[in-house]
């Protein structure tokens, strides 16, 4: 066993009191400074140790009509082809990266922006074509996370801040689902944190009803999350994000929380906060 082997193991049985958040969110937060402000402030407020995961799918969209690429998606996920890759390369790596980093800064967060080709952190694998050529998207495993290179640079002091962007290892970045990394990114470091993941939207949490605010489900199983798929609840955008949770949490992940993300500051006031996704009910 070598020497970060040995320090990872060490890690692993003596997780204490060392907490990580991994939170997720997506475009409509980002599109929405007052919100952006808001979440950043109680992002940077939140205990222990912090990864923060980031979409931008509306800006990569807005700028793909403005250059004349057609955007395309299928079940909430994006066809990345050649064109469709340097678009969301300059919108999730830099404008969005680094606009957010910036302002983490501001509230004294040392982040730092990162795609999963800087420091190795994310690999992936292109997905293979079936029915469906989804281009230069990629895919994850168990194997795609290096836990020993995230936990040295948290343990230095940084906040990571990932953009939807890994790569291949031989040069060829992917663009791969913000959900996605969340999720692999909690799994990977469960043995060493306690890690509760977080995806923040502009909804409550999980709704019945799209358009009503207050039939928010305060907790779903598995077995409810297939009524609720089979009854047309919960379909598109949202099926990847809580197919992902609940992957995580068959996997180790402490908890799984989807909601506002101008009710995040609820965490640390010990509040009520947006849908728990759960093993099984007791």
């Amino acid at each position: 066993m070598n020497k970060i082997d040995q320090v990872l193991t060490k890690q692993q049985q003596n997780k204490g009191d060392r907490y990580l958040y991994i939170i997720k969110i997506g475009g409509n937060v980002i599109d929405n400074s007052e919100n952006l402000y808001r979440f950043l402030k109680d992002f940077t407020a939140l205990p222990g140790f912090k990864i923060l995961v980031h979409g931008g799918g509306k800006v990569a969209t807005q700028l793909s009509e403005t250059l004349g690429v057609e955007a395309k998606m299928v079940d909430g996920r994006r066809i990345t082809d050649i064109e469709t890759l340097r678009v969301v390369t300059m919108v999730y790596g830099g404008l969005i990266n680094k606009n957010i980093v910036a302002q983490l800064q501001r509230f004294g967060n040392n982040a730092i922006g990162l795609t999963g080709a800087d420091g190795d952190f994310i690999r992936a694998k292109k997905r293979p074509v079936k029915k469906i050529d989804y281009g230069f998207v990629g895919d994850l495993d168990e194997n795609s996370i290096k836990p020993q290179n995230l936990i040295s640079l948290m343990d230095a002091g940084f906040t990571p801040v990932f953009c939807a962007l890994t790569h291949d290892g031989a040069g060829q970045l992917l663009n791969t689902n913000a959900d996605t990394i969340a999720s692999a990114l909690a799994v990977a470091l469960a043995k060493y944190y306690h890690t509760t993941l977080i995806y923040c939207f502009e909804k409550k949490g999980v709704l019945k009803d799209i358009n009503d605010e207050e039939s928010l489900i305060r907790e779903i199983d598995p077995q409810y999350y297939e009524e609720l798929k089979e009854q047309q609840v919960i379909h598109s955008g949202m099926l990847p994000k809580l197919d992902n949770a609940f992957t995580a949490i068959a996997r180790g992940v402490k908890k799984v929380i989807i909601g506002h993300s101008n009710d995040l500051g609820n965490i640390k006031e010990h509040q009520p906060f947006g849908t728990n996704l759960i093993e099984h009910y007791l």
